[in-house]
């Protein structure tokens, strides 16, 4: 007998009325976190890419957490996050343009994090960019969701020109992993994006899913997040200089 399974629908409106609150929250547990970080990277490039309808700013205590671990961290310098504009294939290739050019004057390979929607952009980037890329993270990224599935469907849609929806195609091909080290971080109290669709469908040595107690608002500065993506930069500099 196969198991019962159910759609999976939009996180609860209660957990998405306190997004804003339990973010507050994560960034005060942020200030409060005690003890000098030690540089321990190797140096090599981070470059983060922020959630929709955000920019830079929205990212920069996890660029200053990447940067006091030694990283060259930067984000993705292309100011608000308004979704792929116009032909989806097409904006893809140029981003994965641009960041190649943030990468240009470092030898070492790129580590790519994206927060929600920006993690999408990092996974598909890695795909064309696969020499120049040791790993990617992404945080609260529902790369198995359709629009419809998130409490910000009417968000991307107001910020979308006409035709920047997903297809089935583009669907399918969202929530295939890069050829690198993915790691995806999920927090089951998400308000804004389903946690199952942060998740990867299939095992394997590249693939890492790990849960973390956060919003979604406040991913980006929730120390548990920090203390993961320092840890996970730090195994992956240790590799490659192996």
């Amino acid at each position: 007998m196969s198991a019962v399974t159910f759609p999976i629908e939009r996180p609860a409106l209660s957990l998405l009325a306190t997004e804003p609150w339990r973010a507050a929250k994560e960034l005060v547990s942020l200030a409060l976190m005690r003890g000098n970080v030690t540089p321990i990277g190797d140096g090599h490039p981070v470059i983060i890419y922020p959630g929709l309808a955000a920019d830079g700013r929205s990212v920069a205590p996890l660029r200053k957490h990447c940067r006091s671990l030694g990283y060259v961290a930067m984000d993705w310098g292309l100011g608000y996050n308004t979704g792929p504009q116009g032909d989806v294939d097409r904006w893809l290739e140029d981003l994965a343009s641009h960041t190649h050019k943030l990468m240009a004057n470092s030898k070492q390979t790129a580590t790519l994090i994206g927060w929600s929607l920006g993690g999408l952009y990092a996974r598909e980037v890695a795909k064309m960019l696969k020499p120049h890329v040791r790993q990617v993270i992404t945080i609260g990224t529902p790369f198995k969701a359709t629009v419809d599935q998130t409490n910000v469907g009417w968000l991307y849609r107001l910020l979308a020109r006409p035709g920047a929806g997903v297809d089935p195609a583009l669907s399918k091909r969202l929530r295939t992993p890069p050829p690198v080290p993915t790691l995806s971080i999920y927090s089951r109290t998400d308000g804004v994006v389903p946690w199952q669709t942060c998740r990867h469908d299939k095992a394997s040595p590249l693939i890492e899913d790990v849960e973390i107690q956060g919003s979604h608002m406040g991913m980006g500065w929730n120390p548990a997040v920090l203390k993961v993506v320092a840890d996970r930069l730090s195994r992956r500099s240790a590799r490659t200089s192996a």
